[in-house]
């Protein structure tokens, strides 16, 4: 049952660098593609947040609950994953120094905050209803 949790927490992990790097591509392309749901507000701070939270994790030098949880779930084995499980641990994980992601990390966050310089969301209007 806790190898089966562990999927589950690999691929809501997965999920969460789809949104942030799919964002940010969708971003690029949908500006010059004039796609209007890119400057959507909510989409933007949410995805904004989204790596910010992953840069403040790595630069505080705080391990990511992600990680750790999957980690905890599996009793740190591997082994006992599945075929697609297996895959996406090997397009999440790398072995490479922390700095080298808290460097990236660091650098993407910075990428998506110049987005909302240079492409700017619409203003977020709050609507009131008159009763």
């Amino acid at each position: 049952m806790t190898i089966a949790l562990a999927d589950v927490v690999l691929f809501i992990h997965a999920l969460v660098v789809l949104f942030i790097v799919g964002g940010f591509a969708a971003i690029l392309i949908g500006a010059s593609l004039g796609w209007r749901w890119i400057r959507e507000p909510r989409f933007r701070l949410a995805h904004l947040c989204a790596i910010a939270v992953v840069a403040a994790l790595a630069l505080l030098g705080v391990p990511c609950p992600l990680t750790t949880l999957e980690a905890r779930l599996r009793n740190d084995t591997s082994s006992a994953q599945g075929c697609i499980a297996y895959w996406v641990g090997r397009m999440l994980y790398y072995d490479l120094p922390n700095w080298v992601f808290t460097a990236a990390y660091a650098a993407f966050a910075i990428a998506v905050l110049l987005t909302w310089r240079f492409i700017a969301p619409r203003k977020l209007r709050w609507s009131h209803r008159s009763e």
